[in-house]
């Protein structure tokens, strides 16, 4: 084998490399599965509504994506196995859905609102998802 392979450099890579892969891809579906909880969770459509062209509903659903995303990358970012990703990721995911639920709640006729193409109720919306997963965020890095 040439000495450039056998460089601790290389070597570190070609150790870490897959593992970066494989904690990212867990994240990545941890996070496919938080949206698709999400978007069962809605009283509307929302892929349905942003295939129509309405922009409410994919601010409302970029917001759901980044909010999941703050908490898992901060959880991923604090872990150092697949399991602790796993249970990191998922209690992150269950927190932020249920404070997403309140917050639709909370924010009454919003999904009215969302399904009739009212992106200043998305807007709103994602500001309060937004603020959430960064204090969930932070409650994870400690």
């Amino acid at each position: 084998m040439p000495p450039q392979l056998q460089s601790p450099e290389i070597q570190a890579f070609a150790t870490g490399f897959p593992l970066t892969l494989l904690h990212a891809g867990v994240t990545t579906l941890i996070l496919f599965l938080g949206a698709l909880a999400y978007v069962m969770l809605t009283p509307h459509r929302e892929i349905t509504l942003i295939r129509e062209g309405n922009a409410a509903a994919a601010v409302s659903l970029g917001g759901v994506l980044v909010g999941l995303a703050i908490p898992l990358a901060v959880s991923l970012n604090a872990s150092t196995s697949i399991i602790e990703i796993g249970v990191w990721g998922l209690s992150t995911v269950v927190v932020q859905l249920l404070v997403f639920r309140v917050v639709d709640l909370l924010l009454r006729g919003l999904p009215q609102r969302i399904q009739e193409g009212e992106v200043a109720a998305a807007a709103l919306l994602v500001g309060a998802k937004l603020a959430t997963a960064i204090i969930l965020a932070a409650a994870v890095a400690g």
